[in-house]
């Protein structure tokens, strides 16, 4: 199979437990481990929730080929030229293994940052805003000080991170097509609940959407690289080889050319828990296959 496949690391335990994590996707044979970027989550109540861009700072430390990422940071909470100088300096410590995804964020974590909640219509709009403004950063020169950044925004010899933005509706699908390098999607908000083939519905008409709004921007939509995130909606993947073989073969099917799994945590029966030679032996498949 001709298909990359990465892990999201949930940051919810004490960098101490979690090292051995980050290791670990990288032995297993993972290309990519991310990690979220939330302030608040109604499904982590009371629990700890690290900080992503510091842990992903630390995950450059314990890891060598692995490639890093956000699953997503928040347009919401972070300003073009802060979100353009972290990104730039996680590339930078790395040695080019960063990934950005980015995405609108979500109302919660801006009232947590001791913002006004924003609507759904005002998250959408500084999201376009935000990438404009951070694709604009990154290339530098006269316009990057228009927005009062008279500073490189990524260090020198290290080129700005792979874009990939998540989107589901056709307002985002049409910044991706002007600006990303790639697209995410775990189906969006509706795929919570949903099994089997009314997941996969729901992903295929995404699918369409940007492939539309390519269209419509005059892009090749063959020219993004698509990553989806499993594990959101009612199915496991990571249950069994099987489970996981037709995943990828329905990812395949709709072009997506990267499949993100839940790393396993818990124990036998929670939510994200899998067996972890079942893990080994999924990525084994994708290698060899």
């Amino acid at each position: 199979m001709n298909l990359r496949v990465g892990t999201l690391i949930l940051p919810s335990e004490p960098w101490a437990d979690a090292r051995e994590a980050w290791r670990q996707a990288e032995e297993v044979g993972f290309d990519i481990a991310y990690t979220a970027d939330h302030l608040t989550h109604p499904t982590m109540s009371g629990q700890w929730w690290a900080d992503g861009w510091t842990t992903l700072a630390a995950a450059a430390g314990v890891t060598q080929g692995l490639q890093l990422g956000t699953l997503v940071a928040s347009a919401a909470v972070r300003p073009p030229a802060v979100l353009a100088r972290q990104s730039a300096t996680l590339a930078d410590l790395s040695g080019g293994r960063f990934v950005l995804g980015l995405g609108a964020g979500a109302a919660l974590d801006a009232v947590a940052a001791g913002l006004a909640a924003p609507t759904p219509t005002e998250l959408a709009g500084r999201f376009e805003s935000v990438v404009a403004d951070l694709r604009v950063l990154w290339a530098g020169g006269e316009p990057a000080r228009d927005l009062g950044v008279d500073v490189a925004a990524h260090a020198p010899g290290v080129e700005p991170p792979h874009l990939m933005l998540a989107a589901h509706g056709p307002r985002a699908m049409a910044t991706v097509a002007r600006h990303a390098d790639g697209w995410s999607t775990y189906g969006g908000p509706k795929a919570s609940g949903l099994s089997g083939s009314q997941f996969w519905d729901l992903v295929s008409s995404q699918v369409s959407g940007l492939e539309q709004a390519c269209r419509r921007e005059g892009r090749e939509p063959a020219s993004l690289r698509r990553s989806l995130l499993l594990g959101w909606s009612d199915d496991r993947p990571l249950s069994s080889l099987a489970s996981f073989t037709a995943a990828a073969e329905r990812a395949l099917a709709l072009g997506f050319d990267e499949l993100v799994v839940y790393w396993p945590q818990g124990q036998p029966g929670a939510r994200f828990w899998a067996d972890p030679e079942v893990v080994r032996e999924c990525v084994r498949s994708v290698r060899v296959a």
